[in-house]
């Protein structure tokens, strides 16, 4: 796009995006205190702070995790800052982590936005210190708050309990990183996850290859990811394959790829800067630095282990489908970080399940449970009592005047076995939800006995939606008792 001067912009919505819907968003009082402290922010860097920040009915965060994914140098930086920000002096998150693979790139993003709350003096009387230790750094306010930044690690954030976590240089993030930051969250009521960097490198970018599958599936079935939000500015450039005429992707040597991957331009770049380092670099450096081109680790060896992805999505049904009772099921974590409600109910002689609910934390779940039992009437509810959702048990008992459903050792590994051959004899229908698909994906055997269970792939993986979908299947079906003899959890591994 240009202005009336002839000015050249680049896209300031991305070409790829995916979130959850919202109510309202908080992103415009970070946007106005950003200003305040001198930072304006373009359209863009706007949009991603009212998309991530965007908020239920409730008031909570519409989406747990926020990724946003730029080529480098056009401005990812100010969304951090305002972001942090915000969650400092409006959104009284007491503890913000900001992270990055290097230190020297935590330590820089700290003497940013110092500088940005010492220019302005309502911000700056508020801070009780500026914390400049080395592997100390940090900014906390007299109430309490306290933004920290640390360079990532495989034990960097152990021990902190973080309302935000901000994971700069994402393109850099693996397993051993992400066990040790992302359980800090567990024990925060409504927490949010930010992830900030530009194409992926290869293997080091396991998380946002993680990441960006989620949002290209929840955009390729049309329903969002309940709990990610996710814009990418990037280009689909041709390949070897393409006919002369092709429309259906990007010219890499154009002015237009270049605009529609940096939303940068007109602000901090120019299209005659690109050109000169179109004419440096190297073809696949070019792609991937400039018009966000990445190369992402893949999954598919090891993922859809115990039901090909195929054969489940064979069994999608177009709308929700049932008739007589229903059962219920809820599972969680085992960091507590998110809890899944699933629901089940007989459909022309088989079952149709579905995922009734899958948010962050646990406060929600017994108003929520409350009033699904006033509408449903459902024949059980079900929860391993062993597991972290037990601990929701009595309070749900007493709020309903019932008795959960708790399954045996034995009961849950007939449960995993009852949902296979489902599968298997296409007597199981779904409607094809991101949770569950995600979960299935992410699954696989544990031994039980003689049987098996469901088990995850790692702590990226939140199998939660599909253990409440089994139990869910199960309870369809079990013989309510006067009394259930509980035995130890089994569903994970």
């Amino acid at each position: 796009m240009s202005d009336d001067s002839g000015r050249v912009y680049g896209w300031q919505t991305p070409p790829i995006e995916s979130a959850p819907p919202t109510a309202s968003t908080a992103g415009q009082e970070a946007i106005d205190l950003a200003t305040r402290a001198g930072l304006r922010l373009d359209p863009w860097q706007q949009h991603i702070l009212r998309v991530g920040m965007g908020e239920k009915p409730d008031g909570s965060w519409a989406a747990f995790e926020v990724a946003f994914n730029v080529p480098r140098q056009n401005g990812k930086g100010g969304v951090i800052e305002a972001r942090e920000l915000w969650g400092l002096f409006i959104g009284g998150e007491e503890l913000i982590l900001h992270s990055a693979h290097e230190f020297k790139t935590a330590k820089n993003a700290f003497k940013r936005i110092e500088r940005l709350i010492r220019q302005t003096p309502d911000l700056h009387k508020r801070v009780k210190t500026y914390r400049q230790t080395v592997g100390e750094e940090g900014i906390e306010l007299y109430t309490g708050q306290l933004l920290r930044f640390i360079a990532r690690s495989k034990g960097s954030g152990r021990g902190f309990t973080g309302h935000c976590n901000m994971m700069d240089e994402d393109m850099i993030l693996g397993d051993n990183e992400m066990d040790a930051l992302l359980p800090t969250m567990a024990a925060v009521e409504d927490p949010q996850i930010w992830y900030a960097g530009s194409a992926g490198i290869g293997a080091p970018s396991v998380q946002l290859g993680r990441l960006r599958r989620r949002a290209l599936s929840a955009i390729e079935i049309g329903t969002p990811d309940p709990s990610l939000a996710y814009m990418e500015w990037s280009i689909d450039p041709h390949v070897d394959e393409c006919p002369q005429d092709c429309t259906a992707h990007d010219d890499a040597a154009s002015d237009e790829a270049v605009l529609k991957s940096n939303p940068g331009v007109g602000y901090r770049l120019t299209l005659e800067k690109v050109a000169r380092e179109r004419a440096t670099l190297s073809a696949a450096g070019y792609a991937r630095e400039r018009l966000g081109v990445g190369e992402y680790p893949s999954d598919t060896a090891d993922t859809w282990q115990v039901i090909g992805e195929d054969v489940w999505r064979a069994l999608a049904a177009a709308d929700s489908q049932t008739e007589g009772p229903v059962a219920f099921a809820i599972d969680m974590t085992p960091e507590r970080s998110h809890t899944a409600i699933a629901v089940a109910g007989a459909w022309r002689g088989g079952v149709h399940v579905e995922i009734a609910e899958h948010r962050p934390g646990t406060g929600w779940v017994l108003d929520w449970v409350k009033e699904r039992h006033t509408m449903w009437s459902p024949r059980a509810w079900v929860i391993d009592a062993g597991g972290p959702a037990g601990a929701l048990i009595k309070d749900i008992e007493d709020a309903l005047g019932i008795e959960v459903v708790q399954p045996r050792v034995r009961d849950v590994a007939q449960a995993c076995g009852q949902f296979f051959d489902a599968v298997a004899t296409q007597s199981l229908s779904h409607i094809d939800q991101p949770p569950l698909a995600s979960a299935l994906a992410g699954a696989q055997k544990r031994t039980l006995g003689d049987a098996w269970a469901w088990a995850r792939r790692g702590v990226g993986v939140d199998i939660s939606p599909l253990v409440a979908a089994t139990l869910a299947k199960w309870g369809l079906g079990v013989e309510i008792e006067e009394e259930e003899e509980v035995e130890a959890w089994a569903m994970y591994g």
